[in-house]
């Protein structure tokens, strides 16, 4: 019969993902001709928990470049969104942790779906993926073995020191200047 022990350790207890879509629009100057891009650059986010949810905070600037004046004149945008996002993590485990750690990632950055032109308005829609790890204190059962593994021999100091004794060979360096001295009689 196999013995048991518990092992305490951080794990993920609980884990999601969410994609989130968002819908705004910029007020121009001009009145846009063409929508020529649109990216997003500055991606900040961090998580929190607020009872049982968890709240995703961040920022990103949407750079939209755009032609004006019947397409000769190009010019960019910029426009800083925020957002608050919520979800809902399940746990692996129902038992109650203390300390929980939140690991929030970006699995897909932001990036824009949609750029059109609305009067002297470019609407535009942001879609981005987050994924949410809750890291905590688990215990792990684990069956422990009573068989203990046999130990290998070594050999003591004294022995191997006799042993490069008995190997050393002192004379060996008069041995090879001997054989390579010129025998008289195969030189001729």
């Amino acid at each position: 019969m196999a013995n048991f022990k518990e092992i305490v350790t951080k794990a993920v207890i609980g884990k999601a993902k969410k994609t989130f879509t968002t819908e705004s629009s910029v007020t121009l100057s001009n009145t846009p001709t063409t929508v020529l891009g649109c990216w997003v650059i500055n991606h900040n986010f961090q998580g929190s928990k607020v009872d049982d949810k968890i709240v995703m905070d961040g920022s990103y600037d949407v750079n939209i470049w755009y032609s004006y004046d019947h397409d000769s004149k190009t010019e960019v945008v910029k426009d800083t969104n925020t957002y608050h996002e919520i979800v809902s993590v399940r746990r692996k485990d129902d038992d109650m942790v203390q300390g929980e750690e939140i690991i929030v990632r970006s699995l897909k950055q932001p990036s824009c779906t949609r750029a059109e032109i609305e009067g002297n308005k470019i609407s535009y829609t942001i879609e981005k993926e987050l994924g949410v790890e809750l890291v905590g204190d688990t215990k792990v059962k684990i069956a422990i073995d009573e068989n203990e593994d046999p130990w290998d021999e070594i050999g003591l100091e004294e022995d191997v020191n006799q042993e490069i004794e008995d190997a050393v060979r002192e004379d060996y360096i008069e041995e090879q200047a001997n054989d390579k001295t010129p025998n008289s009689e195969n030189n001729m």
